[in-house]
C-alpha cells in the first residue's frame, strides 16, 4: 500500500508530494469545490486549509470512511473514549474549528490549588453536558495532531520539533474557554545551548500573560497549560523543582503536599520508566501552571502520561511489548485513547491499519489488570469473538499479517 495520499482536483490526480499540488489547491481554496481523497472507490470529499502551505484535510465526521491505510483515516469514535464526548464536550464549528468544554479553569482566584486528578479515577459526576478533564484534553490534542498513530515512514523522523509543531498547529484550531488553545498552551522549544538567551526570551514572551494576573492583590490569576517531557525533580524550600527536558534553565515548582499526591497517583509510571531499561520510554507532564512572580512558576494541577520512544501513548507497561513488536515489524497502527472513560478495557489496545479495508483490533489481557479492567476487557472480547488477543502471562502470539 502507498503511504502517499492521492487527491483528485480538476480532473487530475495528485499525490501529496506532487510539486503541482499547491497550485491546484490554491485554485479551489475558498471555493465550493472540494478535493476528493481517492483512498476508496468514488473518493471522499476533503476541505482545503492553510497551515503555512495549503493542505487538504478530512471533513468532520468522515474519518472512518477513509481506507485504514490513508493518512486521513480516523477510527470510529466508539473505539476510544472520544465517543462519549462527541457532540457534548466536543462541539464542531465548521470544517476547521472545534470547541471543547473542560472541567478546569484557565484563571484561578486566591484559593488553594485543586488536587491533581488521579491516574485511574473516574471523572466526578456532573450535570449535563459533560466536560473534559486535563487527561481528555491531552488525549484530544494528541489525536488531532496524529501523534497516536504510526507508519514505518515515520521511523527516525518523529523528533521533539516535529511533535511540537503538530501539537501547536492542532491547538490553534481548538477553542477552550472562548479562546484558541494555542494562546494558553506552552510546549518548550528544542533547547540549544548557544541559543539559550534567545530561547529564554521567547519563553518569557509566550508566558507573559501569566504575570498580568499575578500578585496578591489580583482578583484572579491567569493559568497556562504546559506540556513537556519530565526529566526529574529536586527538593527546594517547602517545594520540589520539576525539570522538563528542553527547559533546563527554568524549573516548574510544586508544593511538597501536591507532589506527594502526584507521586501516589502516577508513581507506577515514574517507576516503569526508570525500571524498564530494555525499552526507551518518555514520561510527559501536562500541567496547569500559575506565576507567583516573573521567575516562579507553580504547578496548580498536573497529570503524567507514559509514551514509547516514538511518543505513542501507553495506557500502562503491559502495552510496551506489543507496540515494540509492531514498530519492529514495520506495521501501520493507531493507539485508541481512553479520554475520560473509567477504564481502557472497553477499547482495543491497538488498531492495525494495514490488514485490509477494515482496521484489525488488537486486545491485551494483562495478568496485573484490576478486576474492573478485566471485566471491561472480557465484555469487549465477548462482543468481538474473532479479535486478536494476547494474555501477558503467555508469549506474544503471531500478529495478523498485512494485506
Amino acid at each position: 500500500m502507498n503511504d502517499k495520499q492521492r487527491l483528485l482536483l480538476d480532473g487530475h490526480v495528485y499525490t501529496t508530494d506532487a510539486p503541482a499540488l499547491q497550485a491546484a489547491l490554491e485554485r479551489v481554496h475558498g471555493s465550493q469545490d472540494r478535493p476528493l481523497c481517492m483512498c476508496v472507490e468514488g473518493g471522499i470529499p476533503m476541505y482545503v486549509a492553510r497551515h503555512g502551505a495549503l493542505v487538504a484535510k478530512r471533513m468532520p465526521g468522515t474519518g472512518c470512511k477513509h481506507h485504514p491505510s490513508c493518512p486521513s483515516y480516523e477510527p470510529d469514535y466508539t473505539l476510544s473514549g472520544l465517543g462519549a464526548l462527541m457532540g457534548q464536550a466536543v462541539l464542531q464549528h465548521g470544517d476547521d474549528q472545534v470547541e471543547l468544554r473542560v472541567d478546569f479553569p484557565l484563571t484561578r482566584g486566591q484559593s488553594r490549588p485543586r488536587r491533581p486528578p488521579a491516574d485511574n479515577e473516574a471523572p466526578a459526576v456532573k450535570s449535563s453536558p459533560p466536560a473534559m478533564s486535563l487527561r481528555a484534553l491531552l488525549h484530544y490534542l494528541y489525536e488531532q495532531a496524529g501523534i497516536n498513530r504510526w507508519y514505518p515512514a515515520m521511523e527516525g523522523r518523529r523528533h521533539h520539533r516535529t511533535v511540537r509543531k503538530y501539537l501547536s498547529e492542532s491547538a490553534a484550531n481548538i477553542i477552550v474557554k472562548g479562546m484558541p488553545l494555542s494562546q494558553r498552551l506552552f510546549i518548550p522549544e528544542a533547547f540549544q545551548l548557544d541559543q539559550q538567551e534567545q530561547i529564554a526570551q521567547r519563553r518569557s514572551q509566550q508566558l507573559a500573560f501569566l504575570n498580568r494576573g499575578a500578585g496578591s492583590d489580583a482578583p484572579a490569576a491567569n493559568l497556562a497549560l504546559v506540556l513537556g517531557e519530565f526529566k526529574g525533580e529536586q527538593p527546594a524550600t517547602g517545594a520540589r523543582r520539576i525539570w522538563l527536558k528542553h527547559m533546563p534553565d527554568q524549573p516548574l515548582m510544586i508544593r511538597n503536599e501536591a507532589w506527594q499526591k502526584v507521586t501516589r497517583r502516577f508513581g507506577t509510571l515514574l517507576t516503569t520508566r526508570e525500571a524498564d531499561v530494555a525499552q526507551t520510554m518518555r514520561l510527559l507532564l501536562f500541567a496547569l501552571v500559575q506565576a507567583e512572580n516573573e521567575r516562579l512558576l507553580y504547578i496548580d494541577s498536573a497529570l503524567m502520561m507514559l509514551t514509547t520512544a516514538n511518543w505513542i501513548p501507553l495506557e500502562g507497561p503491559h502495552e510496551v511489548p506489543l507496540l515494540a513488536a509492531l514498530t519492529a515489524q514495520r506495521r501501520k497502527f493507531v493507539k485508541p485513547l481512553r479520554y475520560d472513560a473509567p477504564t481502557a478495557g472497553h477499547f482495543p489496545n491497538v488498531l492495525l491499519l494495514d490488514t485490509g479495508a477494515q482496521p484489525t483490533p488488537l486486545h491485551i489481557v494483562s495478568a496485573f489488570a484490576s478486576p474492573k479492567e478485566n471485566s471491561a476487557k472480557q465484555r469487549a472480547l465477548s462482543e468481538s469473538p474473532q479479535a486478536w488477543v494476547w494474555h501477558t502471562d503467555a508469549s506474544l502470539p503471531a500478529l495478523p499479517p498485512p494485506a
